[in-house]
């Protein structure tokens, strides 16, 4: 088996745990390829006993790998999202974070998982992808999301108005500090502190949830994954910040932009003693009450 590790830099109190994935990985006899920048940053730091192959980019290890883990927090694992694309290789989260919807093995479990992992024993959880289209090429050929898309007024307070477009037809005009477009895996993110729902995943929905809207009676809506949402932006402002997941583009107020659903999926890996409804009951802390016991 080989498997990709990707990370981020990290602090000294979590150099432990890196260390002991890289142990564990290495009494498995597993080949590892390692992002270039998290292999530079951990010369030195971790001990190796073999230099690891090393990955740049989506060319690199797509058909190579048979796993990608993700050292980090649910940010760390969205960048994953840009280097697996359309190759279906799964991703499984290890969480050096704080909540981890996406990350969910704890520290405490990387030995076992990563028997797991080497055994094959787990599920694959396929997640949609929405993506972005426009007459200008922002993103360029990363016009993915797995978490959400958000537009967000940029350089003063004013709110801006988003004229929203179902499938042509006129939504809404959402007078608001932006807006967010997520998927059922986005649902509990930026979404969810917003208001808006928590959507199961394999939903086939969208989430369309406003940021501060001026209009009280302006509520997130739901709706099926296989319409087109079109954008317009209007305001005092010239330029406007679009995101998708963890990357954000300054554009002009003048960009009209599609937002529908991407046509590949992202593989998450599924330990077999964890699911869905156990990992939102555990980061909701639903039923943590003393009333319970």
């Amino acid at each position: 088996m080989k498997i990709a590790i990707y990370g981020r830099e990290f602090n000294n109190t979590t150099l432990p745990f890196v260390q002991e994935v890289f142990n564990c990985l290495r009494e498995f006899d597993v080949k590892l390829s390692v992002y270039e920048k998290f292999n530079r940053f951990i010369s030195g730091k971790v001990r190796l006993v073999q230099k690891p192959d090393v990955f740049r980019n989506y060319h690199d290890i797509k058909g190579e790998v048979d796993v990608m883990i993700s050292l980090g927090g649910d940010g760390t694992m969205l960048d994953t999202v840009t280097l697996i694309r359309d190759s279906g290789i799964p991703v499984i989260g290890i969480n050096f974070g704080r909540l981890g919807f996406l990350a969910s093995i704890n520290k405490g479990e990387i030995r076992s998982a990563i028997a797991s992992l080497v055994n094959r024993d787990y599920t694959l959880d396929c997640r949609d992808l929405l993506k972005v289209e426009a007459d200008q090429a922002i993103f360029g050929d990363e016009n993915f999301a797995l978490n959400d898309l958000t537009v967000h007024r940029r350089d003063n307070s004013a709110m801006m108005i988003i004229h929203a477009y179902l499938n042509g037809e006129f939504l809404n005009s959402y007078w608001a500090d932006g807006l967010i477009v997520a998927t059922p895996t986005g649902s509990t993110a930026y979404s969810l502190s917003c208001g808006g729902p928590i959507v199961f995943p394999k939903s086939e929905n969208f989430v369309i949830t406003p940021i501060s809207p001026h209009n009280l009676n302006v509520r997130p809506v739901v709706i099926s994954d296989s319409n087109t949402l079109s954008f317009e932006l209007e305001g005092r402002s010239l330029k406007y910040l679009l995101s998708l997941d963890s990357r954000t583009e300054v554009i002009d107020c003048s960009l009209k932009f599609n937002v529908r659903k991407a046509d590949f999926h992202m593989n998450l890996v599924r330990l077999n003693n964890e699911s869905y409804l156990s990992t939102l009951r555990n980061k909701m802390l639903w039923g943590i009450d003393t009333r319970n016991y």
